[in-house]
């Protein structure tokens, strides 16, 4: 496949970044928004039509350089045995994890419940028509972990939950443990069916010391990442707000790894590996402000992107609901014809 993405992602010359964003299929489209008033969240991701669709959008709307998978991370914990539900205002689960009865015997994964996935893979790829890169993904561990005790969406702060692993360690890692293996075979069937690159969302890994997470926790982000790259497809690592952390990170493991917007661009580049590429790391609440300003914004990175050949355009994380599409298109086709001062 010939595309800047996986081009640049292959070490290949390009005069520009390319450009995608996280939660780019949904949320701000007109389009989905139209789509979310006739059909529930489920049901889109359920319908190999209408998930295509839905993936598709950004690139249609957006002229982003690839497709995201449109999907959830809490399906690997629903296929656990956890009975999810979309709500509203969220996803929950109806039996989630109970912290004070730390119980997780009954685990058990049941793949039936993933194979919707790899039809909607299938369905992608062919509409795609092999034009641009299909991207798949899952919930890092301990992420996904944080949201299987979440029975509520009243229940948005995750730290009493971190008291277990400094109680109980030995149990704590043998469930993250448990939703690793259900990620490796996840990830597997994603890369069978077709993606071309593979990004672990660690949404949450800055909820803990970074350097309790790198001891801990990494290690098993390290064995998902490993799978990926072990079929040759090429993996992006979101850990976010792991901060120093990043020195940590592994080419072996990851080929890209994407930042939050928190850190500054230049310091993360210093703090990686050489030869790790990087993605980030726009605030995507830049898109409240007026067109000048995101000019401004994007000017301000031509000499970080002329001198890094190795860096993907994206935000610091996803979008933002209420932002206006139409300034993404804005700052799309600015990436697209600025002169990144690249020989």
């Amino acid at each position: 496949m010939k595309n800047i993405l996986i081009d640049t992602i292959q070490g290949r010359f390009h005069n520009r970044p390319p450009v995608w964003f996280m939660r780019q299929a949904g949320r701000i489209l007109p389009e989905y928004l139209n789509l979310r008033k006739k059909y529930s969240f489920d049901e889109l991701m359920k319908n190999k039509t209408l998930a295509s669709k839905v993936t598709r959008m950004p690139v249609d709307t957006l002229g982003v350089d690839a497709a995201i998978l449109f999907s959830d991370i809490l399906i690997i914990p629903n296929a656990l045995g956890l009975d999810l539900e979309f709500t509203d205002k969220g996803p929950i689960f109806k039996n989630p994890l109970n912290v004070k009865d730390f119980n997780f015997s009954n685990l058990s994964l049941n793949e039936n419940t993933l194979k919707h996935v790899y039809e909607n893979i299938n369905q992608v790829k062919a509409d795609l028509n092999n034009n641009v890169p299909l991207l798949g993904f899952c919930g890092g561990p301990l992420t996904t972990l944080l949201f299987m005790f979440r029975g509520s969406t009243d229940h948005k702060n995750f730290e009493g939950l971190l008291s277990l692993f400094y109680s109980n360690k030995k149990k704590f890692l043998d469930l993250i443990e448990i939703i690793t293996d259900a990620s490796i075979k996840y990830v597997k069937n994603q890369i069978s069916s077709g993606i071309d690159c593979f990004q672990l969302f660690e949404t949450y890994c800055g909820i803990m010391p970074s350097k309790e997470y790198c001891n801990y926790i990494l290690p098993f982000s390290n064995k998902i990442l490993k799978a990926s790259k072990d079929m040759n497809c090429p993996t992006i690592f979101f850990p976010k707000n792991l901060n120093n952390g990043l020195k940590n990170l592994e080419k072996k493991y990851c080929d890209y790894v994407s930042i939050d917007w928190q850190i500054d661009l230049e310091y993360a580049r210093e703090l990686l590996e050489a030869d790790i590429g990087i993605q980030g790391n726009m605030d995507p609440r830049f898109f409240y402000s007026n067109e000048q300003e995101i000019k401004n914004y994007l000017y301000s990175l031509v000499d970080f992107g002329s001198k890094n050949h190795n860096w993907i355009f994206n935000l610091g994380h996803g979008f933002q609901p209420g932002i206006n599409y139409e300034k993404v298109i804005f700052l799309v086709e600015l990436i697209k014809n600025l002169n990144w001062k690249r020989k």
